[in-house]
């Protein structure tokens, strides 16, 4: 009984060591746990921190992404309006190589053309110059036939004129004839008579010699004359014609010369045509008067030539110059002296105008340029 009772009391001995070396090792075990868990807390402490920091980083790393996301929709709307400009250009391009490819074919058409073209210029160019040679050569003859026209009228004149230097040579050497048959010793009187009978031979001669110049065609040269002489060689082919028809003739020109550039011949028929429709104009007037007076400027001179004439009706003014174009009446003018005036004075870089007032008369004002030398004068 006592052995087993000291075999029941041993192990409630032994059992509180046990049970604290259990518990120690329970408490060893859960302090161990618990630094584990510590370690692991700390662990997931900086796992939530690294996770937190990640999660920023992604965050921010999707903002990056956002925007990079929005610069490559720029970029590919930018793309797409390239694309679409670039395929625009290509297109443009095709059809500028076919329009060029047009324009070449279009081109080397015109150059064809442009060869046809100038071929029928040329031909064209030849035959306007053979046109404008006839004109002028026509123009010339028109010219003539005016100068023709009024030498035909001034035969009348020109006879009278030529009847006193012949009538007076006639008495002149019957003069001489009758002293020698008399048997006079005084040779002085005869030799004055067929001396004045020479001077009457020589007027005469002089007169037919201008009719002559003035009837032949008029070169085309121009020359330095002095326009008082031209008029007054007009007036001289004029005067009989003038004086039969009891016409007041007046010439007043100044004190200067005026030398101008130009063809004599063609200049005096410009004063005789004017001269020639101011005795038509004064023939049934009141007052029969012409009056020339002119002007010299510093680089032209002007001449008037007036009448005391009925005046040009109104409105005709500007076709008084016109080829054909007369007021007088049928069979009494050709219509051609004002208009071969017109063209000689625009030869001759001057102008033609005319004043009228109905009742008061004509004036027609020319215009011609100086010589050189006159314009060079103070």
């Amino acid at each position: 009984m006592s052995d087993s009772v000291a075999a029941d009391r041993q192990p409630a001995v032994a059992e509180p060591g046990a049970a604290a070396g259990r518990l120690r090792a329970q408490v060893e075990a859960l302090e161990h746990r618990l630094r584990q868990r510590d370690a692991q807390r700390r662990a997931l402490l900086h796992i939530l921190g690294d996770l937190n920091e990640f999660n920023k980083r992604l965050a921010h790393q999707r903002k990056a992404m956002l925007h990079i996301l929005a610069d490559y929709e720029q970029d590919r709307r930018r793309l797409a309006r390239q694309t679409e400009r670039l395929d625009n250009s290509r297109r443009a391009l095709l059809h500028i190589l076919q329009d060029s490819h047009q324009d070449k074919r279009k081109l080397e058409n015109s150059r064809k053309a442009m060869i046809h073209i100038m071929g029928d210029l040329r031909e064209t160019t030849a035959e306007m110059q053979r046109r404008e040679q006839e004109l002028r050569d026509k123009q010339e003859q028109l010219v003539q036939a005016g100068k023709l026209a009024t030498l035909g009228e001034l035969t009348t004149g020109v006879a009278h004129e030529l009847n006193n230097p012949l009538n007076n040579t006639g008495l002149f050497v019957g003069n001489a004839v009758d002293l020698l048959e008399l048997g006079g010793t005084d040779r002085g009187p005869i030799v004055r008579a067929l001396r004045q009978a020479l001077q009457q031979v020589g007027k005469a001669t002089e007169i037919i010699s201008h009719l002559r110049t003035f009837g032949r065609a008029a070169p085309v040269s121009r020359e330095p004359i002095s326009l008082r002489q031209v008029i007054e060689r007009s007036l001289a082919l004029m005067r009989e014609q003038l004086r039969l028809r009891e016409i007041e003739v007046t010439a007043d020109l100044g004190p200067a010369e005026p030398v101008v550039v130009g063809n004599p011949i063609q200049l005096e028929q410009v004063f005789l045509n004017l001269l020639t429709n101011a005795r038509d104009a004064v023939a049934d007037a009141p007052r029969k008067a012409i009056r020339i007076s002119g002007a010299v400027g510093p680089a032209a001179v002007a001449v008037a030539v007036a009448d005391t004439g009925p005046g040009i009706p109104p409105g005709l003014e500007r076709r008084i110059f016109d080829p054909f174009f007369t007021t007088k009446e049928v069979g009494k003018g050709t219509g051609l002296g004002l208009s071969i005036t017109y063209g000689i004075v625009k030869e001759h870089g001057g102008t033609i105008s005319v004043v009228s007032r109905p009742g008061e008369g004509a004036t027609f004002l020319l215009q011609l340029p100086l010589a050189a030398a006159e314009t060079n004068e103070p």
